[in-house]
């Protein structure tokens, strides 16, 4: 004889089986949306794209980053190669690319809220622009170009990569 009484032996007044007990009810405290999508302080979000974005900027537009992509022929030529390089290197920390700072627009992680780093810029550069862009095929540029010009956010197959986008940032919001 146990001195734990059966779970499934009938109780008092039962005919058989175990009583059924409903569960607690559910708190509407927690659990899936119990916070409320709350936009950070100095963020907007931009019902186009989807995204929070820092007040005073905007998502790039499709004509502005064409205008970047072939302005950095020239500044690439003009500089020898060599300091494009090298004033790449300076500016990745900010998120430019040296066309980029021309016009005025800046890389920008919506995952952490924060200007690109260094290391997101070398990868989105590196990886995303000389390998799998240049070196892989046609058909990648092709696809990469149809990405940005279709996607919602404007992303490139290199945007996609690191996880960015670009933004147009008029009064250097993002300087800081």
């Amino acid at each position: 004889m146990s001195q734990f009484p059966d779970p499934y032996a009938p109780g008092p007044g039962q005919e058989g089986g175990a009583a059924y007990i409903p569960a607690p009810p559910v708190s509407a405290e927690y659990g899936y949306g119990q916070y409320p999508n709350v936009v950070p302080p100095g963020l907007y979000f931009d019902q186009p794209s989807g995204l929070n974005l820092p007040n005073g900027t905007g998502l790039a537009s499709v004509g502005r980053r064409i205008g970047a992509y072939f302005l950095s022929i020239p500044l690439f030529i003009v500089t020898l190669g060599i300091g494009y390089v090298i004033w790449g290197l300076v500016v990745w920390g900010r998120g430019q690319t040296p066309a980029l700072q021309v016009l005025g627009m800046r890389v920008w992680r919506p995952e952490t809220n924060k200007v690109a780093g260094f290391w997101f810029m070398a990868l989105r550069e590196i990886v995303g622009h000389l390998i799998v862009g240049a070196i892989l095929t046609f058909i990648t540029e092709i696809t990469s170009f149809v990405l940005f010009v279709a996607g919602r956010k404007h992303q490139a197959l290199h945007d996609v990569i690191a996880g960015t986008v670009v933004l147009h940032d008029p009064d250097k919001v993002l300087a800081g």
